[in-house]
């Protein structure tokens, strides 16, 4: 609504990205959103009341504070190895390429640089299902205290997107304080706050024209020019459009049949062995609006919705629909769970939708098969070998 009132100023009205306002767009847009809505709430309902979800008594697991510190060495030896590496992310603008390949980058930051986080979840484990005298309970906090800060050292904006800290930091704020974020009223009133509010708010102070002293004796001049709608234009909120800029970009090339999606399914499969891998749908999106439209930035977002009735029609809405509300469902069954690691990885899913749905999809299912990787499938591993080597019965939780 923000967008569309800046048209009344416009001969011809056009987006942030040049892509021209129609009111056929407009509308088409709003049906597939509808019937994407429909469809999942359906299917949503339905799954969920068939799935049984078995509440177990917790079983108390015998974690030692051992198996914790190796967490600690295993990610101290990560920071060593990636030592280079983590300079160069530390250094490096957001905006200028990153000399490592992508499949560096995504087993380094969304998995090795996750061990620190999972040693944390570990310890919080500890202290829930462990009775722990006075000084295991010392010991055990200065060990949550520098996976922490490692945590923090690895996940920070100098080193890592706000779409990846966003989720990671939500997680922390649910493991150490859950009745902040224990319904689904407290989590999507946070999240409207930030997304709706929080970020253009955020562009009021970051793209003010007046000096400190001047909003000092005049603040009404941080709302000059309607700079909190104006916060809308960007970049950062044009995924509803984009689904109109995919409809357009079908009505040119057709349909892709799934072979987009191969992209996203085989994202592991590097480009050097696979020459003809399909681009990003972001990417093509970018692309449409440079060649018609003369625009100059090409990695743009690209709904789930739109990347549905990229590869397959209105058909492709309804997949991608059911997909998504199995998978909710699914993750619903880990979030009741007595395993923190599986907890932990559900609540993470659900805050990575918010980067997941806006797209493109090839990122947000690579990014969450790496954090799932590095929060649950490989510290599962580490225990199992702990137990195996080390300590017997350590891990005794059906996983």
């Amino acid at each position: 609504m923000a967008q569309i009132s800046e048209f009344n100023m416009m001969e011809t009205p056009a987006f942030t990205h040049h892509f021209p306002f129609t009111e056929i767009t407009f509308i088409k847009t709003n049906g597939l959103i509808a019937t994407f809505n429909i469809v999942f709430f359906l299917f949503y309902v339905a799954c969920k009341d068939y799935i049984k979800i078995k509440r177990k008594k917790p079983v108390k697991k015998a974690y030692s504070l051992s198996s914790i510190f190796i967490f600690i060495i295993l990610s101290v030896l990560v920071l060593i190895i990636n030592y280079d590496f983590f300079l160069d992310e530390l250094s490096r603008p957001s905006w200028l390429t990153s000399t490592y390949t992508v499949s560096h980058l995504l087993i380094v930051k969304k998995v090795l640089f996750l061990m620190p986080l999972a040693g944390a979840i570990l310890c919080i484990d500890y202290y829930r299902n462990s009775k722990i005298d006075t000084q295991k309970w010392i010991l055990a906090t200065v060990m949550l205290f520098f996976l922490i800060a490692l945590v923090l050292l690895f996940k920070n904006p100098l080193t890592e997107k706000r779409n990846a800290l966003g989720p990671i930091y939500l997680l922390l704020i649910f493991l150490f304080f859950p009745k902040l974020l224990n319904s689904n009223v407290k989590s999507t009133l946070l999240l409207f706050v930030v997304m709706i509010i929080g970020f253009p708010l955020s562009q009021v102070l970051t793209h003010i024209d007046y000096g400190f002293d001047e909003i000092l004796s005049n603040p009404s001049l941080l709302f000059a020019k309607n700079q909190l709608s104006e916060g809308y234009m960007s970049l950062n909120y044009d995924a509803f459009i984009n689904i109109g800029v995919v409809m357009e970009h079908v009505e040119f090339d057709g349909f892709s049949y799934g072979y987009q999606l191969l992209s996203a399914l085989l994202f592991f499969v590097p480009r050097s062995l696979w020459v003809a891998k399909p681009d990003s749908s972001g990417l093509i999106v970018g692309n449409h609006v440079i060649d018609h439209y003369d625009f100059h930035f090409a990695n743009l977002s690209n709904p789930y919705i739109a990347e549905g009735y990229m590869n397959f029609g209105i058909i492709g809405v309804i997949l991608m629909a059911i997909v998504l509300a199995l998978s909710i469902v699914y993750f619903l069954t880990w979030l009741n769970s007595s395993n923190l690691f599986k907890k932990s990885i559900a609540f993470y899913f659900a805050m990575h939708l918010l980067f997941l749905l806006r797209g493109d999809f090839t990122n947000g299912f690579a990014y969450f098969i790496g954090t799932f990787i590095g929060l649950y499938l490989l510290p599962k591993v580490i225990l199992a070998f702990i137990n195996l080597f080390f300590y017997k019965k350590i891990w005794v939780q059906k996983s």
